[in-house]
């Protein structure tokens, strides 16, 4: 949402947004016009027909998420052509109109499009998994947290809640950082997660009361 320019801003505020690590460097906003015409058919589960830099045929396929990776755009969609999920630059997108027929949904390799996104920069086939990786809920809108939710998934829940998906190398790690949101905050799993958020409240609760070794 922040690489959007900002007459296009509020009009995102309650689609699915998911950001995957953060921007190094500024990058020249894409057009929103583009933008909005992928999100739509994202949305809508409509094939996409499209050329792509100087490639050539045009590309024809089921667009799956738009994704901000690194201060750039990109569309996770699954190549018709290719019989293959494919990861395209929105920048270098031209689409083609009209869009094809609609499609049934299918799962991305790992079921998890950050984790996807993240093991194809780093080269490899399948998802770039943390070793711990949790789900809560919370009280802030998806806008708010996805700024600062880097390698995550985002997702509206409605007015001023958002699911929050991400990984970390610990469960303590992943449970401090959490925190971090300043917010309520419901842990849908695993259990793990639950009781790193336990063995931290005894820890913060300890170290309020002025208890040594807390």
């Amino acid at each position: 949402r922040q690489v959007m320019p900002a007459r296009l801003r509020h009009r995102v505020d309650t689609l699915r947004v998911t950001a995957v690590e953060p921007a190094a460097r500024p990058h020249p906003p894409v057009d929103g016009a583009l933008l909005m015409t992928l999100s739509a058919a994202v949305h809508a589960g409509e094939v996409l027909r499209f050329d792509y830099a100087s490639a050539a045929p045009p590309r024809r396929v089921e667009p799956h998420r738009l994704v901000s990776r690194d201060g750039r755009w990109y569309l996770v969609a699954f190549d018709l052509d290719r019989a293959d999920w494919r990861v395209f630059r929105a920048d270098r997108i031209t689409p083609r109109s009209p869009t094809g027929p609609r499609f049934a949904p299918r799962e991305v390799p790992g079921g998890d499009v950050a984790a996807f996104v993240t093991g194809r920069f780093r080269g490899a086939d399948g998802p770039g998994e943390w070793p711990c990786r949790g789900e809560v809920i919370l009280d802030l809108p998806a806008t708010t947290v996805s700024r600062h939710a880097h390698d995550a998934v985002v997702e509206e829940l409605g007015p001023g809640r958002c699911r929050l998906v991400l990984g970390s190398w610990s469960w303590t790690a992943l449970a401090a950082g959490i925190g971090r949101f300043d917010a309520a905050v419901e842990v849908v799993g695993p259990q793990e997660l639950k009781d790193a958020f336990a063995l931290l409240a005894h820890r913060y609760a300890r170290a309020a009361a002025g208890a040594p070794g807390a």
